[in-house]
């Protein structure tokens, strides 16, 4: 199996992640590339996608919107997909963060829906907590991926 993670981070907490599911997975031919450095070309003969994304008023980075918008329609046709997030939780938040929150979501669930409409079959779309803005992740998110990863090849 083929298995290509793009993800973008700004504090390395995505990054971190984006390795744990690496290593979930557990399979030499996964790949995990920063989305600055993601092209079109890897996409080719891949079995499963994974991307993620830090979360920005509900959606993905910029660069991560760039990327996925440049994936031509219809070229994930066969592949699978998954996406994660790394956010904030609403619970021990203000009622001001959620009410963004309940508001914005978390990127994940658009990241999926993107692939979709680019004709990936979507496994999943999950979010992975940090503490603060900056990080650091929740204590055993980078387990609670690992086993998230194991569950996308089973």
């Amino acid at each position: 199996m083929k298995v290509l993670i793009v993800y973008d981070s700004l504090f390395g907490n995505t990054e971190k992640v984006a390795n744990a599911i690496k290593e979930g997975i557990g399979k030499k031919d996964t790949k995990v590339i920063k989305v600055k450095d993601a092209g079109l070309e890897m996409l080719e003969g891949i079995d499963l996608l994974i991307v993620g994304s830090p979360v920005h008023g509900g959606k993905p980075s910029a660069d991560m919107k760039k990327f996925l918008s440049s994936i031509p329609s219809g070229s994930l046709k066969g592949c699978k997909a998954a996406a994660f997030d790394t956010g904030i939780p609403k619970e021990g938040q203000g009622r001001f963060v959620k009410f963004i929150l309940g508001v914005f979501g978390y990127a994940a669930k658009g990241i999926a829906s993107t692939l979709k409409q680019k004709g990936a079959q979507i496994l999943d779309a999950e979010t992975f907590f940090v503490l603060d803005k900056e990080g650091p992740l929740k204590e055993g998110e980078l387990d609670r991926a690992k086993t998230w990863a194991k569950e996308l090849i089973e």
